[in-house]
C-alpha cells in the first residue's frame, strides 16, 4: 500500500515540475517576440512610433532628461505597460515592457 501512495505522488509530483516547466518556456518565448517586436522602433523617431501606438498614455521627462511615452493595455485583466526613452533628437532610444505577453 504504502509503495502505491510513493508512485502515485512522484508521479503527480513528475507531471506538475514538467508543467511547470512548459508555461516557462512558452513565457519566455512570448517575452522574446514581445521585444523582437519593440526592438524595430529602436533608431526610429516618435513620430513614427506614435503612428504604429498611438498617443502614449502618458509622457514626462526622466531624470537623463530625455522624454519617455508610456503605453497602457490590459489583457486577461492583467495590465501591461510599455515605456519607450526618446532622446532629445526626437529619435526612440530605449523601451521596457512590463506584464505584456
Amino acid at each position: 500500500m504504502k509503495k502505491i501512495k510513493f508512485i502515485l505522488i512522484s508521479l503527480i509530483m513528475m507531471v506538475v515540475i514538467s508543467g511547470c516547466q512548459t508555461i516557462k518556456k512558452k513565457t519566455d518565448a512570448i517575452v522574446e517576440k514581445e521585444n523582437e517586436s519593440l526592438s524595430k522602433f529602436i533608431g526610429k523617431s516618435s513620430t513614427d512610433l506614435q503612428m504604429n501606438l498611438g498617443k502614449p498614455d502618458e509622457d514626462f521627462r526622466n531624470e537623463k532628461g530625455n522624454m519617455v511615452f508610456v503605453y497602457n493595455s490590459k489583457k486577461y485583466t492583467i495590465p501591461c505597460e510599455r515605456r519607450f526613452e526618446i532622446n532629445s533628437d526626437s529619435k526612440v532610444i530605449g523601451f521596457v515592457s512590463n506584464g505584456c505577453f
